[in-house]
């Protein structure tokens, strides 16, 4: 020991040989850990040097140790760990000579050889309390700062820095607001204290025992791990306000970042105690379940890999199948994945793969349960009625046939065509389907495509997605357990498409005879084989329906039912079916043929019969009143009553017809709408001042073009129709189509407007029993067009008796009933000028 100095020199193998192998290790690691700890290292209390300062007076010219990542400060002690030769050689002297030393800290940490001009200009200088030699080669120091000092010029650069220095005094003025911001400041590195559980008891309790401010923040900054750029600053700072400030920002974030760690670990802690809680409960009940012979979830996954081998999957689905339940062996049951996985094998597990109804192909019995379902139809059930041949015979030669005298294997047959149902609403396009599937002895399922947009209803989510399940096709297919169900998609007209994808297109793929044998569903990741599944689909036009999805559909059209057909199947349908559901019998109830008419002609006017029905089961409901009211036992419905049953009729009749007709400038036409055939009249007026014309009644931008083609034929032809010239010039002429909210558009009303400008014109009237449509040229020429049969059956309906069609249509009239035949007069026109003579 040589004054305030002890150096310590040890030979490990010496001291080996003295005491032994495990005292030696336990001694030099207690010296290592004294030394390695920057807390705990006996400057708890920071060591005075007032005494120190004036017994000894700080030279001039002091040597210079340069110091990386680490600030000393006055009044404490902190160890160190020298390994540089230059810094060692400093020591080694300062030791010899009892010297102080300017502890002065580089700009970059990272620079082991920092130069002059890399220091701070600032450090504080302090003496070297101990000194200890470890193994390695670095010396292990113990320092005691003592005072601020500024290197004002550097001397020496060999063997080691010495420099100028100049005393840096404190600023320590106190007052009020400096005390309690270093009381503050105590109170904060407490709260620090408190979640580091790595500071010792002993410096807290002697960091709060402080009360000194200048003392109080060079102890907390020593014990405070911050970056060296910031623990010079305070050092740096000339008045404990300052430094105090500066220390309390620190401090706060520190607390912060503590705090959020501390609330992170709790959490983390929680759940996994949690998961460690469960999984002991698991195997608690594992062993429980051992115990009495039970062990449900092995038992599942048993009961799951034998289904995997016997419900018959294809070879894709099946190698699909055994890699995800691999997988889910592997998995705790309690991961997220695994009822993932577990859901995808259920869904495998349950589709029939295999499973098919037997078809029930005996053509008679097809056809009888057809005629019961629907009247009339013959078209369409000759038509269904040849594709289920077909199918028969295919069936019977399944095993051979011969082409080019050679056998050849067929293989099963694939349902081939798909049936598209196009008509109005209300004419039993859906009931039809379900009729279908009824005779075959096949599920029946049905699904509405209306405003459908998303193409994942069609194929289905893809399993990276939460909640994701297949496809609505597969989904049906699963819950009917049938590969081989008649399908029928309703109203593929009313498909939406966006960003989320076009389900349109998403359907080629579905109706596709050559392409859905290997229909992918994003779910599933494997081929489903839809070759078997009849596909039916239903619209009410083919305006909206893509041309490609078209083209993989065959086109049967269901139009509107006559009058003597509704009658029919209001007898054997609608009102055995009302009577039913409100709880009549057969014979409580009469309708008279007459009323029936009447219900059909002035109640329900519509393409189809489904209004029929609802005004049907509205006089049931009456008749039922009248029952439990004990007014009478039978009810007979006639024309004399029937409004007491039905109320007031709700649609023009033939008067009304005659009436709107009986002035000039007014024409009834025929116009096809996706509901059906309809009446619609024309009005022409003139209005007298400035030469114009006018259209109104919403109408798009074909039945604008027929009406500007009308009027310049009509112009140009105003002589030979006796038409004054000098009518265009002095009038406005207005073409109006009542019924202004319904949008008109279609390419049939040229000669309509035509005749109602020429009666306009001459003043004379048109035949009010008549209705016409077709469209006109500029030379005058009637063209076909389409929708005959809906737009006669609308006519008849209305009470018309004399229609006026292009001659092309003439063979569209072979589609009629012979009842509607008998009832009309036909005109069969070929130009406007001959439209307009038979119509006055």
């Amino acid at each position: 020991m040589t004054g305030t100095f002890w150096e310590l020199e040890l030979d490990i193998d010496e001291l080996i040989d003295e005491v032994g192998d495990e005292k030696a290790m336990k001694f030099t690691n207690l010296l290592n850990k004294i030394f390695n700890q920057n807390k705990t290292i006996n400057s708890t209390k920071p060591v005075s040097t007032k005494n120190d300062s004036d017994k000894d007076e700080i030279p001039e010219v002091l040597p210079v140790l340069p110091l990386r990542g680490v600030v000393v400060y006055p009044q404490t002690g902190i160890p160190l760990t020298i390994g540089q030769p230059r810094s060692m050689k400093l020591i080694d002297d300062v030791m010899l000579q009892d010297k102080m030393v300017a502890f002065v800290t580089s700009t970059d940490m990272d620079n082991e050889n920092p130069d002059k001009k890399d220091l701070y200009k600032i450090g504080t200088v302090g003496v070297v309390q101990r000194l200890f030699r470890v193994p390695d080669g670095t010396v292990r120091i113990l320092v005691q700062g003592m005072k601020r000092v500024r290197i004002t010029e550097y001397v020496e650069e060999m063997p080691y820095y010495m420099a100028k220095t100049e005393l840096l005094p404190e600023d320590e003025t106190e007052d009020v607001e400096v005390e309690a911001m270093a009381l503050a400041v105590r109170t904060q590195f407490e709260r620090i204290s408190e979640i580091n559980s790595s500071i010792p008891a002993e410096m807290i309790g002697s960091v709060t025992s402080i009360e000194d401010p200048l003392t109080t923040v060079y102890t907390i900054a020593n014990f405070q791990d911050m970056e060296f750029e910031d623990a010079q600053e305070i050092l740096e700072l000339n008045t404990v306000k300052d430094k105090l400030l500066k220390l309390t920002s620190i401090l706060t974030h520190d607390i912060e970042l503590l705090e959020i760690g501390q609330k992170i670990q709790s959490e983390a802690r929680s759940e996994i105690e949690k998961m460690q809680d469960d999984y002991f409960l698991r195997e608690q009940m594992k062993a429980i379940q051992r115990q009495l012979g039970e062990n449900d979830e092995q038992v599942e996954l048993d009961e799951l890999q034998v289904k995997i081998k016997n419900v018959g999957l294809p070879e894709e689905a099946l190698k699909q199948a055994e890699r995800e339940f691999r997988r889910l062996k592997m998995m705790p049951s309690s991961s997220a994945e695994y009822s993932v996985i577990r859901t995808y094998l259920d869904w495998m597990t349950d589709l029939p793969w295999q499973n098919m109804t037997e078809d029930s192909l005996d053509i008679p019995v097809v056809k009888e349960v057809l005629d019961a379902d629907h009247y009339g139809l013959e078209d369409i059930k000759d038509r269904l009625l040849e594709y289920l041949s077909v199918r028969k015979l295919r069936m019977d030669r399944k095993d051979a046939l011969l082409i080019d005298g050679k056998a050849d294997e067929i293989r099963k047959p694939r349902e081939g065509v798909i049936l598209c149902f196009v008509g109005p609403p209300g004419v039993g396009k859906t009931s039809l389907g379900r009729s279908i599937a009824r005779a075959l002895g096949r599920e029946f399922v049905r699904i509405s495509l209306g405003g459908v947009h998303d193409e994942a209803e069609i194929r289905g989510h893809r399993r990276t997605y939460i909640g994701s399940m297949p496809g609505r096709i597969i989904q049906e297919l699963r819950r009917v357990e049938s590969r081989n169900p008649v399908f029928m998609l309703d109203e593929i007209d009313k498909l939406g498409k966006d960003y989320r994808g076009d389900p349109a297109s998403a359907l080629l793929e579905v109706l596709d005879p050559e392409q859905n044998a290997t229909f992918r569903d994003h779910y599933l990741e494997v081929s489903f084989d839809l070759s078997q599944v009849m596909f039916i689909t239903t619209a009410n036009s083919l305006a909206s329906v893509p041309a490609p999805l078209l083209d993989r559909m065959e086109i049967i059209q269901l139009t509107s039912y006559t009058e003597q057909e509704k009658i029919e199947i209001a007898k054997g349908y609608l009102i055995p079916r009302q009577l039913k559901e409100n709880g009549l019998f057969s014979k409580e109830v009469i309708f008279d043929e007459d009323a029936l008419r009447d219900l059909i002609q002035h109640y329900t006017r519509e393409a189809g019969v489904r209004n029929l029905e609802r005004a049907i089961g509205g006089v049931c409901r009456k008749a039922v009143t009248k029952i439990t009211t004990k007014e009478a036992d039978i009810v007979k419905v006639s024309n004399d009553n029937l409004r007491d049953f039905a109320g007031k009729p709700k649609y023009f009749t033939m008067q009304e017809i005659a009436q709107r007709t009986e002035i000039p400038g007014v024409a009834t036409g025929l116009a096809w709408t996706p509901s059906g055939g309809d009446v619609l009249f024309i009005e022409a007026a003139m209005i007298p001042g400035k030469e114009g014309f006018k259209l109104s009644g919403s109408l798009g931008n074909v039945m604008k073009e027929s009406a500007n083609t009308a009027m310049s034929f009509i112009r140009s032809h105003a002589e030979q129709f006796g038409i004054d010239q000098k009518l265009f010039a002095k009038n406005l002429i207005h073409i109006h189509v009542p019924a202004g909210a319904t949008p008109k558009d279609g390419p049939s009303a040229g000669v309509t407007i035509a005749t109602a400008l020429v009666s306009l014109l001459t003043n004379k009237v048109i035949k009010k029993d008549l209705a016409m449509t077709g469209e006109i040229t500029l030379r005058g020429q009637v063209l076909q067009v389409g929708g005959i049969k809906e737009k006669v059956l609308a006519a008849h309906r209305a009470g018309i008796r004399t229609i006026f069609i292009p001659a092309l249509n003439e063979a569209d009239l072979d589609e009629l009933p012979e009842d509607v035949l008998n009832d009309l007069t036909f005109e069969f026109i070929q130009n406007a000028e001959e439209a307009i003579s038979k119509a006055f």
